[in-house]
């Protein structure tokens, strides 16, 4: 049976006459890299607020391991949020061993462990400049090692490759993926689809202050499947019966429906008795087709 790191019941947070988060419901899978989805104003960086004990719900409960969540579980949280903050003044490696102090670590293990991290993300070399020398992904890369360095249960980034180019992000997105494979309980929150499709497992969208919809990622993309299939053929000129709806024609491309009762078998023998076929597929939505449409809808 999955055990459950943290489970959200009916979260409510109010500002004036605003509603943030309206009976919110979140679930999430020990181990999972959990997707936080949304436009912007849905309520989620209110939520991942919510669960760093940051800010406090007006109603509902937060569940985490199994307990509810207490003001010490938050040694057991990282929370990189998406507005970052270092002191500009201070030598970088004196503020992240500040940071790794407050954390709860001794000197002795978080010397050790930040440089660590330091060689690892190749920043070694800025332990003694300030902060305010330190380009955009530098620092991004300081602030992602202060957050992961105590070796939380639960890790949150907000936005976590803003500000990196595409080497870097690449970088921070393999240190993610290598935190899941030890253990580590990730929520995920970006605008870029395409990171969700590449690290997330499971997700979760909020809408309006709502939760929409969430559950496992390949679940929630076979549940909006809609039998399209993309279809490429030698010739142009494609007439179908009334069983199909070409949906958009490209040239020789074809976006292809099937209609009810109907299967992808009867379409291909369809098309072998008149077209020669180049490829044949069915069309899964992608994450962002999912989320607009999913948004639309509300």
């Amino acid at each position: 049976m999955q055990k459950h790191i943290l489970i959200a019941k009916d979260i409510v947070k109010k500002y004036g006459n605003h509603t943030a988060l309206n009976h919110v419901n979140i679930e999430i899978i020990e181990g999972s890299i959990f997707g936080l989805l949304g436009p912007n104003g849905a309520g989620k960086t209110t939520l991942m607020r919510i669960i760093n004990q940051i800010i406090a719900p007006d109603s509902g409960r937060l569940i985490f391991d199994g307990n509810p969540l207490k003001r010490e579980d938050i040694a057991k949280i990282g929370y990189l949020p998406e507005e970052r903050g270092l002191y500009k003044k201070m030598k970088v490696g004196e503020q992240a061993l500040y940071l790794a102090k407050l954390k709860g670590m001794p000197h002795h293990e978080a010397i050790e462990k930040l440089k660590y991290w330091f060689s690892r993300l190749d920043i070694l070399d800025w332990w003694h400049k300030k902060v305010e020398e330190l380009s955009k992904g530098m620092a991004q890369k300081v602030q992602f090692v202060v957050t992961v360095i105590h070796n939380p249960k639960l890790l949150i980034f907000d936005e976590p490759f803003s500000g990196f180019d595409p080497i870097n992000a690449a970088i921070i997105r393999n240190e993610i993926l290598e935190l899941s494979k030890n253990g580590t309980t990730i929520i995920f929150s970006t605008h870029r689809m395409e990171s969700v499709e590449e690290i997330c497992n499971h997700i979760a969208l909020i809408n309006n202050a709502e939760t929409v919809l969430q559950g496992p990622i390949e679940k929630i993309k076979n549940d909006f499947r809609n039998n399209t299939f993309s279809v490429k053929l030698k010739a142009d000129n494609l007439i179908l019966s009334n069983n199909f709806k070409i949906l958009d024609q490209q040239g020789n491309h074809y976006q292809i429906q099937l209609k009810e009762n109907t299967t992808a078998n009867d379409l291909l023998n369809e098309l072998i008795k008149n077209e020669e076929i180049i490829s044949f597929e069915e069309k899964i939505p992608s994450m962002e087709d999912i989320f607009i449409k999913a948004v639309k809808d509300e």
